[in-house]
């Protein structure tokens, strides 16, 4: 995977478990701007934990801050360097949270490879593999949730790009389901995009191939 396909995946990280944040806090009397790029995962998924670390490093250029929240099954990888912040912001081309009505998946990765690095590192942290039962039959399912927001037509331009069969669940208040079902379709997914998420790489291996 080259820079440009690991920064689409980081991308595709931060649209599904990050945010963005910049806040005036008060200490001692002054008020400082607190800045903050954070993913929050499962604390249960170490390995991947890991990786995300790693690719914040790799295109952040610091060190994240890896915290496990006490008594929940949560962790924040974290950087709070301003020059990270406006990376992300000015460079990048991410949007300051909330997520709601303003994600945006950057311009330059809504197309080709670099499109599909965002569908995996969103895969990865906000999406599921599950099964469904079809009249006794065992069938995959990918799913993806996604906020009301401009990268709702965006993920889904991306998927038509490549002729995915999908339906799209509407949900309240303008939030969607992306639904991706049967065999053929996870094997499409994982020989175009694959997963960096243990989990899902685990969960895959039922059905890689069968068809």
């Amino acid at each position: 995977m080259n820079n440009e396909e690991r920064l689409a995946e980081f991308v595709g990280i931060m649209l599904g478990d990050g945010s963005i944040g910049q806040y005036n806090t008060k200490v001692k009397d002054k008020i400082k701007i607190h800045r903050r790029v954070k993913v929050t995962l499962d604390s249960r998924n170490k390995e991947y934990i890991n990786y995300v670390a790693t690719i914040m490093k790799e295109i952040l250029r610091v060190e994240p801050k890896v915290y496990f929240r006490k008594g929940e099954n949560a962790v924040d990888i974290s950087t709070y360097r301003k020059d990270a912040l406006k990376f992300v912001i000015n460079v990048i081309g991410l949007k300051f949270s909330p997520k709601w009505n303003n994600m945006v998946v950057p311009e330059q990765l809504r197309k080709g490879k670099l499109g599909l690095m965002v569908l995996r590192g969103l895969f990865d942290t906000d999406g599921c593999l599950s099964m469904f039962n079809n009249n006794g039959t065992i069938y995959p399912r990918i799913e993806i949730r996604l906020s009301p927001s401009p990268a709702q037509e965006q993920i889904n331009s991306i998927l038509d790009e490549y002729d995915f069969h999908y339906k799209i669940q509407s949900q309240d208040k303008g939030k969607t389901r992306i639904r991706i079902s049967g065999i053929n379709e996870l094997n499409k997914w994982f020989e175009l995009i694959g997963s960096s998420n243990p989990i899902h790489i685990k969960k895959s291996q039922l059905f890689l191939n069968k068809v």
